[in-house]
């Protein structure tokens, strides 16, 4: 997927012990694009196991490591447009939320989704800034869930697109998950 949307600056949030083919295949889109791939670990046990995990795949030289909070370390990357969070992470949210995501837009992917604590709560709208416009959201059921958004560009200060936002809050859009049967409903609440 990060292939395909010829992504140039990838960023993942690794938690150890989780499955590492998610990071191998970011590897392997960030050599085909091109694109700069940093990989975000917890400590220094987190980056050698991650380290020793790619070479066993076969993938050399490693991306970047950064390790340290994630909330802080994203804060500090500015233009990604390819994020993938491990949604077993407590700050997953509020990594989504103060993610600096490129001026074309940007596709964040939450794996891992079914084991958040309460799944129902989640809303892309909710978990990110203010402002941002999720443009198109599916989850997948695909290994332990697979929740991922295309976010559209952002305005940069000037006049908005929306004319919507000259009657006060725009409308947004409500995302339901059927938990038996896993079909998406997506619900337009209205300003009027």
């Amino acid at each position: 997927m990060a292939a395909g949307w010829n992504a140039k600056f990838i960023v993942e949030c690794y938690s150890q012990g989780g499955p590492i083919a998610a990071s191998t295949g970011l590897a392997v889109a960030a050599r085909n694009t091109g694109a700069r791939h940093v990989c975000i670990v917890s400590d220094e046990g987190s980056r050698l196991h991650y380290i020793k995990a790619l070479a066993e795949m076969g993938v050399s030289p490693p991306p970047e490591i950064v390790h340290g909070d994630a909330e802080t370390v994203i804060k500090s990357l500015d233009g990604l447009d390819f994020l993938v969070v491990d949604c077993r992470r407590r700050d997953f949210a509020r990594v989504l939320k103060v993610a600096k995501v490129s001026t074309r837009g940007a596709i964040l992917a939450c794996k891992n989704a079914w084991q958040r604590s309460n799944f129902s709560w989640f809303k892309w709208n909710h978990v990110l800034e203010r402002g941002t416009r999720v443009v198109r959201s599916v989850f997948l059921p695909v290994g332990k869930g697979l929740d991922i958004a295309y976010i559209g560009s952002r305005n940069s200060g000037g006049a908005s697109s929306s004319t919507s936002s000259s009657k006060g809050t725009p409308s947004r859009w409500i995302k339901h998950i059927d938990q038996q049967s896993g079909e998406e409903h997506l619900y337009r609440e209205s300003n009027v």
